[in-house]
């Protein structure tokens, strides 16, 4: 891929709760990484691990107990140190589109689809009058191949899918440079994953300029539509890498990493002994040394993301047969 200036560019990116009686919860821990034009990255991880924590971070949403330290640059502007007013006029929708996780909760249940459509679209573009706004919500719909005879329907008439291509539809609207979905292909079955992310990926490629960063539990949704993965755990990118080496040759080199892909049901399923770390008692090293057979000694001290993994004693490089049976 060439070389271009990001359209996000995250640096030592922290997140902490402050809970009471002074406890601090380490949600988020030095995060690291860069979502260029024309590119998907898959941030993947299990739930809890702080996948929608940072992308809270990103809009503004964190809740007043967050303390975050770092920075996030969308263009020249950081996102963490900008103020509401900037996020909320000049941010949300028009320069980040955000799909969020279970787009049917995140609809207003009394408004037609229609009705939030076209106020999205009058706020987003400027667009006025009842005809321009009908033309425009029909025109937004259509982008996200949502049926134009659905629009009159309220969130609870939709199925699933539909929720999601009406999330999808309000995303686009204000031509954000940065698409950010949260769990996209939550309670959706495997069809209708395939076609949602085959979407989103369909609206990175329609306009070269535009960036997907896709949160993600669902590796099989992830090697469909990343160009580079991000794993995390326990609040920390432990590894990240170009999509088909992960998915492919050589492998991911992460001992979690490599443990996520060996516990799905196409390869050799085997699940992670253990449980993650609670968050708000991290061990000074390496936290998944506990539930790591490759750990030693130097796993004491927390291993730097070093050559795309921060692991002490990365896995060797497999060979083609040893990835996928």
């Amino acid at each position: 891929m060439t070389e271009r200036t990001p359209v996000l560019s995250v640096r030592g990116l922290s997140v902490r709760f402050l809970l009471p009686g002074g406890r601090r919860v380490a949600a988020v821990t030095d995060a690291h990484f860069d979502v260029a034009p024309g590119e998907c990255l898959a941030l993947i991880g299990e739930s809890g691990c702080g996948k929608s924590v940072l992308a809270s971070a990103l809009l503004g949403l964190l809740p007043a107990n967050a303390q975050t330290a770092g920075g996030a640059l969308l263009g020249e502007l950081d996102l963490l140190t900008a103020g509401e007013h900037t996020l909320a006029r000049t941010v949300r929708g028009r320069r980040i589109g955000l799909i969020p996780q279970s787009p049917a909760a995140h609809l207003t249940p009394v408004r037609t689809i229609r009705s939030q459509t076209e106020e999205t679209v009058a706020r987003l573009t400027g667009v006025r009058g009842r005809a321009a706004l009908r033309a425009a919500a029909e025109r937004a719909a259509g982008r996200a191949e949502f049926p134009a005879d659905h629009l009159d329907r309220y969130p609870h008439e939709l199925s699933g899918g539909l929720a999601q291509r009406a999330a999808t539809a309000l995303a686009l609207i204000g031509d954000a440079p940065l698409l950010l979905a949260d769990e996209p292909t939550t309670g959706l079955d495997r069809d209708l994953v395939d076609r949602t992310v085959d979407e989103l990926r369909r609206h990175v490629d329609a306009d070269g300029g535009r960036a997907l960063l896709m949160i993600t539990h669902d590796l099989a949704a992830a090697e469909r539509v990343a160009d580079r993965v991000a794993v995390m755990y326990a609040g920390r990118i432990v590894e990240l890498t170009d999509a088909k080496a992960f998915f492919g040759t050589p492998g991911p080199r992460h001992p979690y990493s490599r443990g996520l892909l060996d516990a799905l049901p196409d390869r050799a399923f085997t699940p992670i002994p253990g449980m993650p770390p609670e968050l708000g008692a991290l061990p000074a090293g390496c936290a998944f040394a506990a539930r790591c057979d490759r750990a030693t000694g130097d796993c004491a001290v927390l291993p730097p993301l070093t050559d795309s993994v921060a692991c002490h004693h990365p896995v060797p490089a497999a060979a083609p047969e040893d990835i996928r049976a």
